[in-house]
């Protein structure tokens, strides 16, 4: 049984199978138990909480419980960016600090955490000798059309209005851009020194690892039915503790009481085999920077360490009830589409093969914002709902449920993101619906710049609902 585990979670992704881990699941909860500190989710954001605070606290006991194994789910799969990109905007974060100087204060105060957080990540992973093939070369977001241009320019514009200098975020020219990422149709590019390209499932296994050594209790295996104050339940048991954190991300919606609280949706990848160097040198990445381009529907790429392109994107449905399910992992006709949009990017890839195709669900939550926070009325913790986000996010995550649950006043228990309560999502049908069609929107509003090469009506119109 374990073998079969274990070359199963090997095959779910190019990561999972070259993470130089063994996959066969550690024991699963056996019975109750009694700690000071539950995490329910074994990825990024359960892991990174669980590092922090045993180093903070040493004499802490603290067991994480997973369902499958750590890393199983969007910590281990996903694109291997390690970004400063939170999904609210600096407008929405002051307006949730109260708006204002002090509200503009805290959104400047979030997005410097989250800079912060990606040297943070490469920090730790070095300092735990973690082998996750990380290289912070940031990321160029192209512009391939008039339209996205404009975009480009737009959001260099509204960045300084906000007092972010070059250092930050800058606008490159059509030559410059092409030196770096010689997309086809190029007329410039933005580019930001804050991310890191990684190998997702090195990290999150290597994390394991540390925290297992330090004394948590990592229990594979161990899918949470229910969380109340003070008690996470297993079908193995109940774990009971002082705070219980739920780390679930897209997986939310499978327990009780949270059907709404973030809806799954998969956004898929693809990995090419290992290009020669010849080809390196036609695309550009020699700094293995990590880059999109200014469309609606998101795309996103890197150069891995073995010189693959690993390319991703949105743009398969959403499933009715919020189901999750391995079968919908794979989507050949999306899948197709990458392979599509990324020979139209780089022509040289025509004929290419493509090794490793996978997907997975990310969380959202319907004011597409983030949030992390400690109820110390009911001893109830959360984090989640990152958009895609995540694996930066969940670093700055785990510092500050650190401090909530120690009860330290320190500036990252302030950010604005920090207790915040997204509204729940429609019922369904009606987020089936909504979230499809907005898909679908997102995909016209390409075709509608492509031939009319101005901004999108549709995207204009339909940004709002999407907010």
């Amino acid at each position: 049984m374990g073998c079969a585990l274990s070359e199963r979670y090997a095959g779910l992704s190019l990561w999972h199978e070259t993470a130089g881990t063994d996959w066969a699941p550690r024991p699963a909860l056996a019975g109750d138990l009694d700690v000071d500190v539950a995490i329910v989710g074994g990825g990024l954001t359960g892991l990174w909480t669980a590092y922090y605070l045993i180093d903070a606290d040493p004499t802490l006991r603290v067991a994480v419980l997973e369902a499958e194994v750590a890393g199983y789910g969007a910590s281990g799969r996903n694109g291997g960016w390690c970004s400063a990109l939170f999904p609210a905007s600096l407008g929405s974060l002051a307006a949730m600090a109260g708006g204002g100087a002090a509200g503009r204060a805290a959104a400047l105060a979030q997005h410097a955490a989250m800079r912060a957080t990606v040297d943070e990540v490469v920090r730790a992973a070095a300092a735990e000798g973690i082998e996750a093939d990380v290289a912070k070369g940031g990321t160029v977001v192209v512009a391939r059309s008039r339209a996205q241009l404009a975009r480009a320019h737009a959001e260099v514009e509204d960045a300084r209005t906000w007092g972010r200098g070059e250092d930050d975020l800058r606008l490159l020219g059509a030559d410059e851009a092409r030196s770096v990422l010689a997309a086809t149709r190029t007329r410039g590019a933005t580019y930001t020194p804050d991310c890191a390209a990684v190998h997702p499932a090195r990290l999150v296994r290597g994390l394991a690892d540390v925290v297992e050594r330090r004394g948590v209790r990592v229990l594979e295996q161990s899918p949470v039915t229910r969380i109340e104050p003070g008690v996470a339940r297993t079908e193995h048991g109940r774990v009971r503790a002082e705070v219980v954190v739920r780390a679930t991300e897209g997986y939310t919606p499978r327990l009780p009481g949270h059907r709404r609280a973030v809806v799954p949706v998969y956004s898929l990848v693809i990995a090419t085999e290992p290009l020669p160097a010849a080809t390196w040198e036609e695309i550009g990445l020699a700094r293995r920077e990590t880059f999109s381009d200014h469309r609606h529907l998101i795309v996103y790429g890197q150069r891995t360490a073995d010189d693959r392109l690993v390319f991703g994107g949105r743009g398969a449905p959403y499933h009715l009830g919020s189901r999750i399910h391995p079968d919908h992992d794979r989507d050949e006709r999306v899948f197709a589409k990458l392979y599509a949009t990324l020979t139209d990017l780089f022509p040289v890839l025509a004929g290419t093969r493509v090794t490793h195709a996978w997907g997975g669900a990310l969380g959202i939550a319907r004011d597409w914002t983030a949030s992390v926070g400690l109820d110390r009325t009911t001893g109830l913790a959360w984090a989640g709902g990152y958009v895609g986000d995540g694996l930066s996010t969940t670093n700055l995550a785990g510092r500050t449920l650190r401090d909530l649950v120690l009860g330290h006043d320190t500036e990252l228990v302030g950010l604005p993101w920090v207790g915040h309560r997204s509204p729940p999502w429609e019922p369904e049908p009606l987020r089936w619906l909504g979230i499809n069609a907005g898909l679908r929107a997102m995909t016209l509003a390409d075709a509608e710049e492509t031939l009319t090469r101005r901004p999108s009506l549709v995207a204009k119109v339909v940004a709002p609902l999407l907010h």
